[in-house]
């Protein structure tokens, strides 16, 4: 019995167009580079509910024929290309023939274009694949698609779509992109009947800054290489500009968006030791190449390019890098070359003896021998009293389940100048390089790393706030302003209400620009812009917005810019209210993020050094 047959032609294209079309936002990137390849000068997108309702692209290009409109939806019908050798001489976006029929697959499709030299143009509905419709109609020039419910025929397809929220934000991402490689194109994008974005024909940095903001554009370097293996302009950021998340990080090719972490490499290798470790500089980079030297046909996104010659280009890009930092002073310099030498003033004979400092020293002091029975005083970013500090023997019993109660650590009896150990256990705190804190236990020495530990106490802290809906904010005495790219906009307006929460008092004014109010307790002489920032980035990250996912992520990140730092000196008081914190905490071993807070140095391990 013969088991092979062939599928039939519906089956096959929602196969198919689940490689090209996999989310609303694959939808826009298709429609707007066809409008891009027409020669549109003007190119309107339209999204209602995140694409899944309806996505409309209107532009202004050459538009098609009553015959091409039809034959356009066919599988593999392109004008692109007529043969195979027009691969490796391609200067168009699209060249595969699959966007549209994969588009009209799975969705509800209605066609309206017309060319130039025609009176009448074509309406064409088209559903499932399957054509329902086609007559002559009054329009301009140009083309008019509307997709509406996207995947309705395959409900497990929708079903798995993301919230709206992230479907918004990757339309975005997919609209920036596309509009950064075009800036002699005027784009707009309206989200549910409001314009996100509306943007002029410009050159390229005008379009970089009406993107992403008038600061990004002040610490932008050009960048413009020329040789004959490929050509590479644009611009980079200055050392200044580096941020650990949320960098701008832009490669194109020949007018195409690409992936390429091999030279995203050669990018950053070019500022080391210019930026911090961790942190990205951001860089809008466009590659010229003959089209015979790659290959764009790997993938149906066409985001991942092979180059026939990669580490010469890697060298370009590293060194055409490091030459745009120097030639516009980006990089640190010592001029040794003065025009007029510095006149150090030579000490003239003085009438008066010059007397050397006493030092004197009060033998009788002790900081530790006497400690006021009560104290109420702010530390740490809170307000604590003596009573709040909780019983430190009980405290320390829960941090092993193996102590040995008979056979407690012998307190030390000798001491120096330079500190003093009580005899209660566990009532002293050493500093040690500003970074961690010991105390002795009865099984041994705990070892504490302090910002480790603040990022743990704030972001329980933070969490609870959340969860209950408090609001502790401190108004500033000057509002400030933080001016946002519409992606970045959306992600705050989204998690707004869980800001206001945890203090910040954030109103929205317009245009992706925002006024703060007011701050959490705890984070004074922090930034306030690059504080919102980092919640931006925080709740972008892996492109999910869940709802426990996200608050776990902003309140991560507001705590590991509010905790105190590594090198910062403590008292004994803010040390033995860390330790109470951190001991009543809801995992006092481990940060949110799972890195180690406390170590157990045990007594038997003290005693097995001096065998």
């Amino acid at each position: 019995m013969d088991i092979v047959h062939l599928l039939p032609d519906s089956v096959a294209n929602q196969i198919a167009a689940g490689e090209v079309i996999q989310r609303p936002a694959s939808v826009i990137k298709e429609l707007v580079e066809n409008s891009v390849d027409a020669g549109a000068g003007t190119i309107d997108v339209y999204v209602q509910d995140a694409g899944r309702t309806c996505i409309q692209v209107i532009d202004d290009g050459k538009g098609m024929s009553e015959t091409d409109a039809r034959l356009a939806f066919e599988r593999h019908a392109t004008s692109k290309i007529t043969k195979a050798e027009d691969l490796f001489t391609l200067r168009t976006m699209g060249f595969r023939g699959e966007a549209l029929p994969s588009i009209v697959a799975v969705s509800q499709v209605t066609l309206q274009t017309r060319t130039l030299d025609s009176e009448l143009g074509t309406r064409l509905e088209i559903e499932g694949g399957r054509v329902l419709d086609q007559q002559p109609c009054v329009c301009a020039v140009g083309a008019n698609f509307e997709v509406r419910n996207l995947f309705f025929n395959i409900p497990a397809r929708r079903k798995f779509l993301k919230s709206n929220q992230t479907e918004l934000n990757n339309i975005m991402q997919e609209f920036e992109r596309i509009a950064l490689v075009n800036p002699s194109v005027s784009f707009s994008l309206t989200c549910d009947g409001t314009t996100s974005v509306r943007l002029m024909s410009s050159n390229l940095r005008r379009r970089i800054v009406d993107i992403f903001g008038k600061k990004i554009g002040d610490d932008l370097v050009a960048v413009d290489v020329d040789t004959s293996l490929v050509r590479i302009t644009g611009f980079v950021g200055r050392p200044e500009s580096s941020k650990k998340k949320g960098a701008r990080q832009y490669f194109f090719v020949n007018g195409r968006y690409m992936r390429h972490p091999y030279f995203a490499k050669a990018v950053a290798e070019a500022f080391n030791g210019l930026v911090p470790e961790g942190e990205q500089v951001p860089y809008f980079l466009y590659l010229t190449i003959d089209p015979a030297n790659i290959d764009v046909n790997i993938s149906p996104t066409k985001t991942e390019i092979k180059f026939e010659n990669e580490p010469a280009i890697w060298q370009i890009i590293h060194a055409g890098t490091k030459e745009s930092l120097g030639r516009f002073s980006a990089v640190p310099t010592i001029d040794f070359d003065q025009a007029v030498e510095t006149e150090i003033p030579v000490m003239g004979e003085r009438q008066d003896e010059v007397k050397a400092p006493k030092i004197v020293v009060d033998s009788t002091y002790n900081p530790f021998t006497a400690r006021k029975e009560s104290f109420s005083e702010t530390v740490l970013g809170v307000t604590r009293s003596k009573s709040d500090m909780g019983d430190w023997a009980s405290l320390y019993g829960n941090l092993s389940s193996s102590v040995d109660k008979g056979n407690q650590m012998e307190q030390p009896t000798m001491f120096s100048d330079d500190y003093f150990v009580r005899e209660e256990v566990g009532s002293m705190h050493f500093q040690y390089k500003g970074q961690y804190i010991i105390s002795a236990t009865n099984s041994g020495l705990m070892i504490i790393d302090q910002h480790r530990a603040h990022v743990r106490i704030l972001y329980d802290r933070y969490t609870g706030q959340m969860s209950k809906q408090e609001n502790v904010s401190q108004g500033l005495l000057f509002p400030e302003l933080l001016t946002l790219p519409p992606s970045d906009a959306h992600v705050l307006e989204q998690i707004m209400d869980d800001l206001h929460h945890l203090g910040f008092d954030v109103t929205p004014i317009g245009g992706g620009s925002f006024s703060i109010n007011g701050l959490p307790s705890g984070v004074e002489g922090l930034s306030p812009q690059a504080l919102l920032q980092s919640m931006v980035a925080s709740a972008c990250d892996g492109g999910k917005f869940d709802i426990s996912a996200y608050r776990h992520r902003i309140a991560l990140s507001l705590a590991k810019s509010a905790a105190i730092v590594a090198g910062q000196v403590l008292n004994q008081d803010e040390m033995d209210i860390l330790m109470s914190d951190l001991l009543k905490s809801s995992n006092p071993s481990l940060t949110p993020d799972g890195k180690t807070i406390i170590v157990l140095l045990k007594q038997e391990s003290i005693q097995k050094m001096f065998v």
